[in-house]
Formats: C-alpha cells, structure tokens, sequence
C-alpha cells in the first residue's frame, strides 16, 4: 500500500514515521500470540494512543452532526477495528496495527482487559448518578415503565431469534440458547444518558415524563443486570448438564437475585458508614481512589460468585449514591472516565465483523430484530403511562424516551462474545441494533418534545421541595456572596460541588442533605426541602453580619497610593506594545481634547466609542464610569488617568485614549494635571481582560513612551507610537455591528 505522506498532517505523519520506526525496531511477527511481552506491551501502548485520537475524531464528528458522540466512538472502532484499516500491512506492522488475535476473538485479551475495567468505571459512576429519592418518587409508574419495557422486550427479542434461528444456523434454536437469551436481554436495555442529554438540551428533565423515565430506566437497568445474571447461570448449567433443569434454573434465578438484592441492601444500609470510612482520608483524591478499590473489589466477588462484575460496579456505585461524597468520587474519577470510556466503546467497535453484517440474512434479521425491539419498548413502555395520568403524547415521549440502546447493551454483548456465547454474527446484530436504534430514536424525541403541549391529563402537584430567592444590587456583591456562601457550608462540613461551573450552579451535600445553589446574575436562588429553609436562612443571616462587618472594615483609610504607583513599575518584555493592537484602532485615539474638565473628558472619550458603534447603551456606559471615579479617583501619575467600568453595554473590552495639551485635573497621586487618558469599557457578565490590558498600557507609558506620545499630532501617530514594537501579529480590530 501506496502511503503519501505530504497529504497527512503535520502531527499523523510525525506519529506514523514513528510507528513505522518502532515496528522495524522490533521486527515483524507473522501471529500476534508468538510475540515477546516487551512486544506486546509495545503493541498495546501503540494501539491505546491510535484509539484515542480515533475515538476523538469520531466523537467530535458526530457530535458536529447533532449525534451523540457515542455512536461516533464506535463507528471509529469498526473503521480501524481488526476486520477493517486495523489488519491493513504496513511496513513493520505485516499483520497491520490490530491484527486478529484468534478467530474466536478478534482483539488481545490485554486490550479487552482495559475494556473490562472501563466497563468497571462506567457501570460504577452509572450507580453514582442514580438519584434513590427521585426513584422512589416516581417508583411506582417508573416501575410499571420499567417492567413492561423488560419483559415484553425480553421475549420479542429471544422469540425473533427462536423463528430465524433455523435461517441463520441452520437449525432451530430453543428458548434458553445462549444467542437468544443474550439477544432478548440485550433488547431490554436503555441508555438513559443518551435520553438524558436530549432532555437536558431542551429543559424537560424535570418533567413528568423526564422524570418517569429517569425512573423508568433505573428499573429496566436493575432488571437487565439481574436477568443477565440469571442468563449466565442457566447458560452455564445448560453447558454442565446438556439440557434445561428447571429446578436448576430456579435455584440459579434464586440465587442471582438474592445474591442482588441481599448486597444491594447492605449496600444501601451500610452507606453512611462506607461514606464515613472513606471521609477518613480527608483528601478528595484519595477518597475517590478508594471508593474505585471498593467498586472493583466489589466486582471481582461478584464475577466470583458467577454474577458479571458490572453487577458488583452498580451496587457499590449506587450504595455510594446516597452519601454526600458521591459528587466528590464523581468529579476526581472524570479523568479516569473519559481516558476509559471511549476506549470501551471504541474496542467494542473494533469486535464488530462488518463483513458478516454483508450478509443478507444476517442483515435482514438485524433490522427485523431492531424494528422488532422498538415496537416492544413503545408498546411495553408506554402501554403502562396510559394508566397513570399521562395522555398520548406523554406516552409517546415515555416509549421514545427507554429507546436507545447504549452502554449496558454493549456490555452484555461484549461478556457473551468474550464468553464464547455469542457468535461475531450475533453481535454484530447487537451492535447495529444500537446504532439503529439511537439514529431513529433522536428526530422522534427531539420533535416530541418541541413543544410546550402537556403530556399529562392532570397537573402533578410537585412535593415537599422548595425554592428560595435572594435579590442584590449588583452583579459584584452576588457574586461575593455567593462565594462567601460557598465557603460558609464548606467549613460546616458540607461537600461543595460545582455542577456547572458557566451558569454557576453548585450543590451541597451533607449527609442526607442535599441543597442546590444557583448565582442567577444579581439573584441567588437555593433549591432544598422545607426542612432546609431554616438552615438556609440562617447561613445568610451570618454571611450578611459578617460581609457588613468586612464592608465597615474597608470604610477604613487605605493606602491606595502606593499600590496605584506600583501599576508603572517597569518590566521588561518583547511584544507589550503590539499586543496593544488588539484592542485599540486609529478611530478611537485622539490627539487633541476639546473638553477641560474631569467629567467632560471621560464623556468625550465615549462619545467616540459611541459614534465607533462599540456601546450598545451610551447612558449604561457613561454611569458605570463616573460612578467608578467618585468611589476612587483613576488618576495616578506621571499625567496619565485610567477611567474604567464594567458594563454589559459592550460586549467585548474596547478602549479610547485621548491627549490633553496642558493638562486637566484629575485628583492624580501625585497632585499633577493628567494629559493622557486611557477610558476602558469591559462587559459585566462575561470575561474580558482587563486587568490584562491594563498592565500592558501601564508598561507601554513609560517615561519614553509618555514623551513621544504627547509629542503626537495625529491618531496615526499615536498609534505607532503605541504599537511601535515588533512582536505577534497584530491583530484586526472589528467594530461591533
């Protein structure tokens, strides 16, 4: 194969010279399973970093097409996979970068322990996230939803396969064949966080059907995992004995889900000990750390115990639910997560056989059998809803919204083909279902929840939560309440948790009390139940005495000479004056004043700003400003003033320097007229450099800078003289439309 390396990227053709480079460095192996371990090590390494930047690139590409990410990632899997691009020669890779390791199983069983671990990880913080409260809120149509979706689903997805059996194998499959067990408990599955994502995009989370099939699909989740238990132990048990024992399979079935719900209790029960336990190491990364140790210790009893290790992973995950550290243990595990995760869904990709899907028999029967699974799902998920308020429409989000296939199917896919339970046909059937599935599904739910229309005959009442609103002047003094509140529960030992750190939404959690806080501009608003109001109220009360009490202190003399002196102290730097082109042009710098006075020149620097369409609000802007100098005059020294203020009447910072000729007073440090005044305008609600631009303008009025600015007579004089020293490209200043 022909490779042309002037048409790949700089950074693809430094990493492929050197592959190529390590492969001839070791030499060439004609089977995978005759290499050496420092060989193999090598292999593994390389591959790792060859599934990263893939599943990278097809996140980002699918996302980039309104689809989840997800979907992305595996679609990468199957294009560089083993049956694809992975097993291409070239030179020093004769068997390509992913050769088949066996025919059974196409990839290394050191890349699939990577995978079993990333299922470990996901399947935990899967647990993480399960909310018990709102569970137990919605418990009892969330379980009906649950119910219905397993077990209609379960048996459409193994009767399918029963009737086509005899076209794909050539004989008659029974009910409890491993292939059809494993394709009725795969169509069982849900990938909430795929509904979830959509739901969060248009703001119907908390809605009543966002709600049912949160719920909904923590029920089908808990019964997926528990019927995969019991599918594992029959299968075993068939294979021992060589025909279904009834009495066997009831024992096995006993045994899974005693062995489920006993630890699942404990879990729950234990809980508040386990988070005390781990609270112990006091450092978040070590509590994270540990609580992973837990879930993988967990998992390994369970595969132990003839139960999947992703079984123990959710019990430990949703055990650790209910402490206040769940959201800590989330937030350290991220790396972790997204360095894992992907590689899962990735290498489950790179099983897929896509030439077996060529078939027209295996590819018939996998649309038959997708279109199969979705007609079980809205009739055995939405059937249900009909019967507890909701209307229609409502059913129909409902029955959409249990839809996608994601992760878990995955899972149960990977165990049975790794097992040697599935055949690569049959997973490959599993996996285009997944796809098929969440592709259809997307424009069905994004349109059924276009609209504002009711999915219920009859409002719900919402329970006992609450909401509390607290208003402040300004941006400024929320903001520092805010934080001061922050800091307030942190020493009460709560867990603060920044949930998005762009809308400034956090949650605090202590023990069984979970609080949210949102800093909503000049609002900050708390959601918790009545029984927090007064802790609430309480907190404020203290923070508002003590911020009073700060306010006083800062009425004292400060000395603000010394440290507005300090804004000229030199420093030394290529490049300072150029990046001032950034945010200065020729039409906002004007060589003569006209005005005489202090509140007159800083009008007449933004009038220029305003004729230069830079202000969207000239009244805003110009109290912002005068506003800022009576609480501290912005003269320094030298002759230079620095008026400023941040409103949201600009979008951007922008700036206009002004000369005076002779001086107007200022209140300068230093007693002196100013004749070079620097007027600044940076937006409130969004970041802008301010303090950035600042230091840059201090730097560049040094003494020669100040001598041969106001020695300028024109706006292109001052310009270069402002922007006169070589460094980075200048960069264009775009006036606001």
């Amino acid at each position: 194969m022909k490779i042309y390396l002037t048409k790949i990227p700089g950074l693809f053709k430094t990493l492929l010279v050197l592959i190529l480079i390590t492969g001839w460095t070791y030499g060439n192996y004609d089977n995978i399973t005759e290499m050496g371990m420092t060989h193999r090590m090598m292999m593994l390494v390389i591959q790792l970093g060859v599934i990263l930047f893939a599943a990278r690139l097809g996140n980002i590409l699918f996302e980039k097409m309104h689809l989840p990410g997800v979907l992305g990632e595996l679609t990468a899997g199957i294009l560089i996979g083993p049956y694809l691009i992975g097993a291409l020669s070239i030179p020093g890779f004769p068997n390509g970068l992913f050769p088949i390791y066996t025919e059974q199983f196409p990839i290394s069983p050191e890349l699939y322990g990577i995978c079993a671990l990333a299922s470990i990880v996901l399947l935990f913080m899967a647990g993480l996230e399960t909310d018990i409260k709102l569970f137990m809120r919605y418990s009892m149509v969330g379980s009906l939803v649950g119910i219905g979706g397993v077990v209609i689903s379960f048996l459409v997805g193994d009767l399918l396969t029963i009737v086509f059996s005899k076209i794909l194998f050539g004989v008659t499959l029974g009910f409890f064949s491993p292939a059809c067990l494993f394709l009725g408990i795969i169509a069982t599955t849900t990938s909430v966080g795929i509904t979830a994502r959509i739901l969060s995009e248009q703001g119907k989370l908390d809605s009543p059907e966002g709600v049912t099939i949160l719920s909904g699909a923590v029920v089908d989740d808990v019964l997926g995992i528990i019927l995969l238990a019991v599918g594992l132990g029959v299968m075993s048990a068939s294979k021992a004995s060589g025909n279904v024992n009834w009495g066997r399979i009831g024992l096995i079935a006993a045994k899974a889900i005693g062995i489920w719900l006993t630890a699942t209790v404990i879990g729950l029960v234990a809980s508040r000990k386990i988070g005390i336990l781990l609270k112990w190491f006091r450092d978040r990364s070590s509590i994270a750390m540990m609580a992973l140790g837990l879930a993988l210790i967990l998992a390994g009893l369970f595969e132990e115990a003839g139960l999947a290790m992703i079984i123990g992973a959710y019990i430990m995950g949703l055990s650790l639910s209910k402490t206040d550290i769940n959201h800590v243990i989330m937030e350290k595990l991220n790396p972790i997560y997204s360095f894992l995760v992907p590689i899962f869904f990735t290498v489950m990709g790179m099983l897929v056989n896509i030439k077996l899907l060529s078939s027209k028999n295996i590819l018939l029967f996998g649309i038959i059998y997708t279109f199969g699974v979705i007609i079980a799902k809205l009739i055995g998920c939405g059937l249900p809803t009909l019967f507890s308020n909701f209307n229609l429409l409502g059913t129909l989000r409902i029955g959409f919204g249990m839809l996608p296939k994601g992760e878990v199917a995955l899972i149960t896919a990977g165990i049975g083909l790794s097992a040697g339970l599935l055949s690569p046909e049959i997973f490959g059937v599993a996996v285009l279902m997944t796809l098929m599935t969440t592709l259809i599904t997307l424009p069905f739910l994004k349109t059924l929840f276009g609209h504002d229309a009711e999915g219920v005959r009859k409002s719900i009442i919402t329970g006992e939560g609450t909401r509390l609103l607290f208003k402040f002047p300004s941006l400024q003094t929320s903001g520092l309440m805010t934080s001061k509140l922050l800091s307030v529960f942190d020493s009460e030992g709560f867990f603060v948790h920044t949930l998005n750190q762009s809308q400034k939404i956090y949650q605090l959690r202590k023990d069984e009390m979970i609080i949210g806080v949102h800093n909503k501009g000049k609002e900050i608003e708390f959601d918790c139940s009545k029984s927090e109001v007064p802790y609430i109220n309480t907190a404020m009360y203290e923070v508002l005495a003590e911020f009073e009490s700060t306010v006083k202190e800062l009425r004292k003399p400060i000395d603000g000479e010394s440290i507005a002196k300090r804004l000229q102290e030199r420093m030394t730097g290529a490049g300072i004056r150029s990046d001032l082109a950034a945010y200065i042009s020729k039409d906002v710098l004007i060589p003569s004043l006209k005005s005489d006075t202090k509140q007159n020149i800083i009008d007449e620097l933004l009038e220029v700003l305003n004729q230069n369409s830079f202000i969207k609000n000239f009244e805003s802007a110009r109290k912002v400003v005068h506003d800022r100098e009576e609480s501290m005059s912005t003269g320094i020294q030298f002759g230079i003033a620095i008026p400023h203020g941040r409103t949201d009447a600009v979008q951007r910072l922008v700036c206009a320097i002004g000369l005076k000729s002779g001086g107007v007073d200022f209140n300068s440090i230093d007693g002196k007229p100013s004749q070079i005044f620097v007027l600044t305008l940076s937006p409130e609600s969004a970041s802008a450099p301010h303090m950035h631009f600042m230091s840059m303008i201090s730097q560049a009025l040094d003494e020669n800078g100040r001598k041969a600015l106001l020695t300028c007579k024109t706006s292109k004089q001052m310009y270069e003289v402002l922007t006169k020293t070589s460094g980075p490209k200048k960069i264009k200043f775009i006036k606001k439309k």
